[in-house]
């Protein structure tokens, strides 16, 4: 890569402040020449140092002025700090770029940190998600890769993989000899172990990736269930249009919120019912797909419809149901129940016995585990509702657990997986040794694109295109 002096804004506009990079061979040079110091010059300034100066005629700045390799790019570097006015800015960069600069790219700071070897590419990467992150779940995936947790934990599978080709490499060294280096038992154990490792990696980019876009929630359930009103309870807000009129939703209406750091995608679905209006169908044809794309479904069960009309609802929802989906059941209108303030008649097919409130006996009369009590009109178990919701993905992140979040991290772990399937295959039908090291050749080469040390200028380009300019 070239390293003459590029420059571009890192901040947005707007604020009160602005701050102009440079980095390249001779940007000191150039901030000498576009910058009047109060004290000395940028060019003879050692180690870090901030200087006071004048842009004639522009603006009163100050200059961070980092020596290489002491910088975010690992190059002679400064920034420009003055005032937000975008005239400023504009100005600024065209005293620059007259001086000898050029306008950067976007991400090309970052590409240079990467060349210069102050991070490896998945470290790269995670600087446009933190910048990005807007839940403290995301920001902290985002800030562990920074710090490289998870680059430690890809070395670590790649170079238990290259122990593994070494071995057989260097039996392929004294074939004539027909020596036997590796025990070909604690190899494909060793195989399997990697294999695993690498399937449960790649197992959680599905967790990883909803942390980061926000976990899909499917608020599903029969016509008049509650299920908008449940809605406009979790925001706090009249989103959602209510109304006694049966297939008032027709439409999916999605709303995020975050709770306990993790951003939700809570999204309310048309009444599940036989009908024969055709764009109410669709509407349920749609709500059915969200049952089946959800990472959690909250299935609303009405207190105060009849057992045998909750039965068709709950048989609906778990034929579309993924053996991984979370689901929270819910008895909803809770409020209207006998005993209750508010005292409103409940049909009798609901009462069975003295057991005809409790929780317990309605649960077990519908055939499923446990039900959360709710009344989204008063409140009532929305807490209790909201800490079902979040607790399993709090407990999560707080595991530590190293979570995949880039889609070309996954595909590369899913190359690497059908490789080291391939060895497994191999070694267990006696393949020669060197069909065997071609596939692990190819494991190394899939994992190591995923951190930079094997990658094609393309995907390179790719990658750093995704970065605003400035970064």
């Amino acid at each position: 890569m070239s390293s003459d002096c590029i420059c571009a804004p890192a901040t947005a506009p707007g604020g009160a402040i602005s701050i102009v990079r440079i980095s390249g061979a001779g940007c000191h040079d150039i901030i000498d020449s576009v910058v009047d110091f109060r004290h000395g010059n940028a060019a003879s300034a050692s180690g870090f140092s901030v200087k006071f100066g004048v842009v004639p005629e522009l603006d009163e700045v100050l200059v961070s002025i980092f020596k290489a390799p002491h910088s975010y790019t690992g190059e002679d570097m400064a920034e420009i700090s003055c005032h937000a006015s975008p005239f400023i800015v504009s100005g600024i960069l065209e005293r620059l770029c007259a001086a000898g600069c050029r306008l950067a790219r976007a991400g090309e700071f970052t590409q240079r940190a990467f060349v210069a070897g102050k991070m490896d590419l998945s470290q790269a990467e995670a600087v446009a998600d933190l910048i990005a992150s807007d839940s403290a779940a995301s920001h902290k995936l985002a800030f562990s890769q920074l710090r490289g947790a998870y680059s430690k934990k890809l070395r670590e599978l790649r170079s238990q993989i290259v122990e593994l080709s070494a071995l057989l490499e260097l039996e392929l060294d004294f074939s004539e000899e027909e020596v036997e280096f590796a025990d070909r038992s604690r190899l494909k154990s060793m195989v399997q172990e990697t294999l695993l490792e690498i399937q449960k990696l790649a197992e959680s980019f599905k967790l990883g990736n909803a942390f980061k876009k926000g976990i899909p929630v499917a608020i599903v359930g029969a016509v008049n269930s509650g299920k908008s009103t449940l809605l406009n309870a979790l925001l706090d807000e009249d989103r959602a249009i209510v109304s006694d009129i049966p297939g008032t939703t027709r439409d999916t209406v999605e709303e995020v919120l975050t709770l306990d750091g993790v951003k939700y995608r809570f999204i309310d679905t048309a009444g599940l019912r036989e009908t024969a209006d055709t764009v109410e169908q669709m509407g349920i044809e749609r709500s059915l797909n969200q049952i089946e794309q959800a990472s959690v479904v909250i299935v609303l069960l009405d207190a105060t419809a009849p057992l045998e009309a909750l039965t068709p609802v709950i048989e609906g929802v778990k034929a579309r149901l993924r053996p991984d989906t979370r689901v929270i059941w819910v008895r909803s209108k809770s409020d209207l129940l006998p005993g209750t303030k508010t005292g409103y008649y409940v049909p009798k097919t609901l009462v069975s016995g003295t057991n005809g409130n409790k929780i317990g006996a309605f649960c077990s009369q519908l055939g499923i585990p446990e039900a959360i009590e709710l009344s989204a009109l008063t409140g009532q178990g929305l807490d209790k509702l909201k800490e079902a919701i979040s607790k399993p993905d709090s407990d999560s992140l707080a595991a530590d657990a190293v979570l995949v979040t880039n889609q070309r991290h996954y595909d590369a772990l899913r190359r690497a997986a059908e490789d080291l399937k391939r060895v497994r295959s191999g070694l267990e039908s006696a393949l020669p040794t060197d069909l065997i090291a071609e596939e692990l050749r190819s494991g190394v080469s899939a994992l190591g694109e995923i951190f930079g040390e094997i990658l094609p200028d393309d995907i390179l380009g790719t990658v750093f295109s995704r970065f605003c300019v400035g970064k």
